[in-house]
């Protein structure tokens, strides 16, 4: 009896010594699953030919970003998106906490109107840029007057009834009122599109639609025009891209989960960006387009990296995505309202100190170091 108690309880014993002797045994399966991400490469950038650009809410962050650290930028594009601070962006109601605005008048003032859509639905350009002039008085953001010579590339799609058209209308009418001149800026709304970014490639999905993963064709490459129209004359796009695509480690670039960035996020380095000055440009993804929704889909697939390739341009893809730390940003959006301050005021996301800003102008920063290899 002792001795087929003994056993039994042996059996279990020797299979957990077991089990315990195959993990000491695997220690390679252990050290890959949990590998270090790179840390963003310090490359040496032109630190004054930077720009940046996005869609939809990576449209509304390119805005954003613009105009808060315009001293430090030449450009921007902004494709399905609102000007600056576009959440806080009626005068007359400036109590309505601005994911209210974000989700209306930044997007389709008119959908739930009762009584037609008249122009005060929509936001306030004049206002806005009045708002951006005081926030530089206050040394929240940058001088405004640093965009005078900047080159601006708007597009908004026919069929975009997402951000219609007259919200993006305002968009050009804020650079517009903040004295920007007019051949400087480039607005396209005369093409069928939904709500995407633009390619030339037939695999992607038609150009009136919106649907995942919002890259559509409409015959013509928008990372060709967009990176054109801000740095002048571009060779053509590299047919077979040479640089390297670098998952680096983003989560060194902010300090609380709230910001709703991901760990990883990529940059693509054109060859010659490894022992030549190269300049930046920086490209927002949109909502339900990040790598942890869609892979590198927006990374490999908007057009960017070969132009980039062929025109010496270091190309930084920063991540957001769904947190369940803010509930107000299930889509895996950029912060255009709040969410990133927990929807509490103060509210600075429009502003220099607002930590999703504050991480990609630290990005910038690295790129734009004294490459280690020089030292």
């Amino acid at each position: 009896m002792f001795k087929e108690m003994t056993m039994r309880i042996a059996r279990p014993i020797r299979l957990l010594m077991m089990l315990l002797l195959l993990s000491i045994g695997l220690p390679s399966l252990a050290t890959e699953a949990t590998e270090p991400l790179p840390s963003l490469p310090a490359l040496a950038a032109l630190s004054d030919q930077t720009s940046i650009s996005g869609l939809s809410s990576g449209g509304f962050m390119a805005a954003q970003y613009h105009i808060a650290y315009s001293k430090d930028l030449i450009g921007v594009g902004v494709i399905a998106g609102g000007p600056w601070n576009c959440a806080a962006s009626n005068p007359l109601n400036p109590f309505i906490p601005p994911i209210n605005n974000a989700v209306s008048t930044c997007m389709d003032p008119c959908k739930y109107s009762w009584f037609g859509c008249p122009s005060t639905l929509f936001p306030n350009s004049g206002y806005l840029a009045e708002l951006a002039r005081a926030n530089a008085d206050d040394g929240h953001i940058d001088d405004p007057a640093n965009i005078l010579d900047d080159r601006i590339y708007i597009f908004s799609g026919r069929n975009d009834k997402t951000v219609i058209t007259g919200v993006v209308d305002t968009t050009a009418e804020f650079y517009r009122k903040l004295g920007v001149p007019e051949p400087q800026i480039r607005y396209n709304k005369s093409v069928d599109a939904g709500h995407a970014f633009i390619t030339d490639n037939p695999d992607d999905t038609a150009c009136p639609e919106t649907e995942p993963p919002y890259i559509n064709n409409c015959g013509f490459e928008q990372a060709q025009r967009l990176l054109e129209h801000i740095y002048g004359n571009l060779n053509p796009p590299a047919e077979q891209p040479g640089g390297e695509l670098i998952k680096f480690n983003q989560a060194e670039f902010f300090d609380s989960e709230l910001t709703s960035m991901d760990d990883a996020a990529y940059v693509y380095v054109p060859q010659q960006c490894r022992t030549e000055a190269c300049r930046v440009h920086v490209a927002f993804h949109g909502c339900r387009q990040g790598i942890s929704v869609i892979g590198t889909e927006y990374v490999t697939g908007t057009g960017y990296n070969p132009v980039a390739d062929s025109n010496g341009i270091i190309l930084l893809y920063p991540q957001v995505k769904k947190s369940e730390l803010s509930p107000m940003n299930p889509r895996g959006c950029w912060d255009f309202w709040g969410y990133s301050g927990n929807n509490l005021p103060p509210f600075v996301y429009y502003q220099k100190s607002a930590p999703q800003m504050q991480a990609v102008h630290r990005m910038i920063q690295r790129l734009s170091a004294t490459r280690a290899d020089n030292h």
